[in-house]
């Protein structure tokens, strides 16, 4: 093998020196001996990650998708306000109030004439009833619901009656509640909301007062009372017996008929009058500004999501406006909306809406300022899967689209959406294949992959998918969702990304499962192109470092096989298209630079072979597997560079990993005289990535006769002399390997002087010993074979001996060793080698011409 155990040997009772070949039984190697030794011998491949296309058309599922249209969920749907259901906007609550216990007086303000105030009356028939603006009708798609603000949601027999009874009775019982007198009751805090409400005389700093002042102080002591009594202890101990309780119940019913008597106080002061305006209002710039005032104000007053009294007006009033053709309009209403916590068919419904709204890109920019993501994410975390299911995949789909946008996925991050999505996909894992709706799951489950794909492009992303043990909960995913060619694509897409990354694919690796996974998908989806070349990427990445990783991935029955399958298919597939480009007049076209799809595949298999062959017994499993090694030689066979370079180059790199194993019923050693044969190729061409892999073959296989013979025969061992000139380290190691093993045999040392040897070899050793010692110690182990039979120093190495011995002299003096430009490590393996390869060969050399310098 190239300088495998090629060491000075001296007998002790001869002078006799034998070639630095082999010894019959090695000294025991450290570890980073058989690393340094083993240096460009051995080596595993790099590759680029597959490309993935942009997906230009938002839909739930691209245009790639496994699912039959008439299986999957519309992208594409109509909706209007009547899509909502009205019903469901009623308030539901599930405690009984208690009735009021009195009847409160009303005022007759009729027979006051010098009152300033104007109570609004209904009109008498519906022709007074407001409507719709011509110009504001043309802004709706078709007729929509009526106008739930007028009058028309009282009867008209009854709105009198509600206008001095209702608010009255609310405002007087609030009264009662700060132990205002009975007549009280008819003046000032009843006739200023009046004037409040109707008005709005008052200033915005009044009425904050009265609500915090009034409604606010009265609950606060209220709530006090209620929880000294509830502590024991207290100065006054109330007695624990049924009429304690229920007194104690009776003021916590009275706290909250209050508390709903604070929300309808700002229900009539703030939310009223917008809704109004968004009734009236014709211009959708202002109708948007409406909306904003509208959801500020909710969230002021802490109604968003509550179940209050006027929360089916306001649901009706903003259903409406979806019959409105405008998309940021939309938008205003679908975040109030979803903030209200509707469910059902309405959670759907404004999912839908959008879901719609995010599907046309011109609508990115609205979306990122409007803080929409809140909403989703919120939706994400608090509905039930199962009932809702439908709704969370429009509202997951949305998801996806924003998380294509650079700028909303630093955003999606810090909002905590990969903990969402991840505890999202656990539930989903948890449902088994035989529950209702396990099939219905695996089209959110495409739309939540997709977006942890995207989401991995981001490195707080990645650290927290690692964190949260992503990579085993995928796999779980993957193997129950093994028949969904989506699901596993997206799964797949998010593992070719991660895998790139070292941590991950150490995490990925001890996932013992996945190995099977990944073989059980190449053997189902052996066609799939875009899958069957993303699982052989994530193979060869889990494989390029971890010797643990070739094994299991090795052990896994049939593993092999399946490798030998697909290199036969795509080897197929290659053909075929080659044999096509050549029937349509191909021949005087250039070969595009980029490899075709199957090339592209059989690029990432190979690679995963040359990553096995690394370990040892892998290795030398596969050096003995026809069907592997005839593969490899069958693409150097029909491959030229021109068509593609990467899959000729990790050929010819695989073969040189499997010859470096000597096993018996070798495929390798089998086919050497044909391998040999079909490196030629690569040794005349112009690539010199080519032309290194070719030589490191020639330097493993030279260590057999035949293939040295064939070397002399066709003139190669020229080439490697050539090679010598060639200024790159790498270049002059592989061919200095060849040439170490040609003279082996005494009669072919004398090749050497022909081109020019010895001086070049010479050359290489000024130019690069102090630098690579490795190398160094290759030049003098040939120099020391070439010249065992020594007879004069000048007549062997000519006139290069004088600055031979000077090069030698300069290399042995330690303190070339402890070059400080170098880490204290480095330096230190440097040391290591030289002291223990370089230096003992060297000094052997440097007293043979020394001893036969006077001769």
């Amino acid at each position: 093998l190239l300088c495998r155990g090629m060491q000075a040997s001296k007998n002790k009772n001869t002078e006799k020196t034998e070639p630095l070949y082999r010894l019959a039984v090695p000294k025991k190697k450290t570890s980073s001996e058989i690393i340094n030794e083993a240096r460009n011998v051995l080596r595993t491949l790099r590759t680029r990650r597959p490309f993935t296309p942009t997906e230009y058309q938002r839909k739930l599922f691209g245009s790639g998708s496994s699912r039959a249209l008439q299986n999957r969920p519309p992208s594409v749907f109509s909706l209007h306000a009547s899509s909502f259901d009205l019903a469901e906007s009623r308030p539901v609550s599930g405690v009984r109030l208690s009735p009021l216990d009195h009847k409160p007086i009303l005022a007759t303000y009729a027979k006051d004439e010098d009152s300033s105030i104007s109570l609004p009356k209904p009109p008498a028939d519906g022709a007074g009833v407001r409507k719709v603006s011509s110009v504001r009708a043309r802004l709706f798609r078709r007729t929509s619901q009526g106008n739930f603000l007028s009058t028309k949601m009282v009867p008209p027999d009854q709105s009198e009656e509600k206008l001095d009874s209702e608010e009255p009775a609310m405002m007087s019982n609030l009264c009662r509640s700060q132990n205002c007198l009975a007549e009280q009751r008819s003046c000032t805090p009843f006739n200023d909301e009046r004037q409040l409400i109707c008005n709005k005389r008052i200033s915005r700093s009044e009425r904050e007062d009265f609500l915090k002042g009034t409604t606010g102080k009265f609950l606060f002591q209220l709530r006090g009372e209620s929880d000294q009594m509830k502590k024991p202890g207290t100065g006054s101990s109330w007695p624990r017996n049924a009429a304690w309780k229920r007194q104690v119940t009776g003021l916590e019913n009275e706290t909250r008929r209050n508390e709903s008597e604070e929300d309808e106080i700002f229900w009539h002061i703030k939310i009223l009058p917008i809704l109004r305006e968004l009734e009236k209002e014709d211009n959708i710039e202002n109708l948007c500004l409406a909306c904003t005032k509208l959801y500020q104000a909710l969230n002021e007053g802490n109604i968003l999501g509550k179940r209050f009294k006027g929360r089916s007006v306001l649901l009706k009033t903003l259903y409406k406006l979806v019959d409105i053709d405008s998309d940021p309009l939309c938008l205003k209403l679908a975040k109030i909306i979803l903030a209200m916590k509707v469910d059902g068919k309405n959670l759907l419904n404004v999912c839908k809406l959008t879901f719609k709204i995010c599907r046309n890109e011109k609508n990115d920019y609205i979306i990122q300022n409007d803080r929409l993501l809140d909403c989703l994410l919120e939706v994400l975390r608090t509905e039930d899967l199962q009932k809702n299911n439908e709704a969370l995949l429009y509202c997951m789909g949305t998801i996806k689209f924003m998380s294509g946008k650079a700028v909303l996925l630093n955003e999606m991050v810090d909002k905590g959406a990969v903990e969402m999505l991840l505890q999202l996909l656990k539930q989903i894992n948890n449902m088994k294949e035989n529950d209702t709706y396990f099939s219905s799951l695996g089209h959110l489950l495409v739309q939540l992959t997709a977006t942890l794909r995207n989401l991995a492009d981001l490195a707080a992303a990645r650290h927290q998918l690692l964190c949260s043990g992503a990579a085993s909960e995928l796999c779980v995913a993957l193997e129950q969702r093994m028949d969904d060619e989506d699901v596993c694509t997206y799964i797949v897409r998010i593992f070719s990304k991660l895998s790139s990354y070292t941590d991950f694919c150490a995490a990925l690796a001890d996932c013992s499962r996945c190995y099977f996974l990944f073989l059980a998908l190449l053997n189902k989806h052996q066609k799939q192109q875009d899958l069957v070349i993303r699982i052989l990427f994530i193979l060869g990445n889990l494989t390029a470092k971890n010797n643990q990783a070739r094994e299991q991935f090795f052990k896994e029955k049939g593993s092999v096989n399946t490798l030998i399958s697909l290199f036969q298919t795509y080897h197929e597939l290659d053909l075929n298209a080659h044999k096509w480009f050549h029937e349509r007049g191909g021949e005087g076209k250039k070969h595009p630079k980029h490899p075709s799809e199957a090339e592209d595949v059989l690029i990432k298999l190979i690679r995963v072979v040359a990553n096995l062959s690394i370990h040892p017994s892998v290795g030398a499993v596969l050096a003995a597997a026809h069907g592997v090694v005839d593969l490899l030689v069958t693409v150097l066979e029909y491959k030229s560079f021109d068509d593609c370079e990467e899959l000729v180059v990790n050929a010819a790199t695989t073969i040189n990993n499997l010859s470096y194993y000597r096993v018996k019923r070798s495929a390798v050693q089998d086919k050497k005289l044909h391998i040999a044969e079909t490196l030629l190729k690569l040794l005349m061409s112009n690539n010199m990535d080519g032309v290194v892999e070719a030589v490191r073959v020639f330097g493993n296989l030279s260590q057999y006769h035949e293939i040295c013979d064939f070397i002399i025969q066709k003139k190669i061992y020229k080439f490697m002399i050539a090679l010598l000139d060639s200024k790159n380290q790498d270049v002059c190691f592989s061919a200095c390997g060849v040439l170490l093993n040609l003279t082996v045999d005494k009669n072919k040392r004398t090749l050497l002087m022909e081109e020019g040897g010895i001086a070049k070899l010479v050359d290489c050793l000024q130019d690069f010993g102090p630098a690579d010692w490795q190398l160094a110690c290759l030049i003098c182990k040939t120099l020391w074979n070439y010249s065992e039979n020594i007879s004069s120093a000048a007549a062997c190495f000519g006139e290069d001996t004088d600055t031979l011995l000077v090069l030698l002299k300069s290399l042995l003096a330690e303190e070339l060793v402890l070059d400080y430009s170098l880490d204290g490590d480095l330096r230190e393996d440097h040391k290591l080698y030289w002291e223990r390869e370089f230096k003992p060969v060297a000094e052997k050399l440097l007293d043979r011409i020394q001893s036969h310098r006077s001769s």
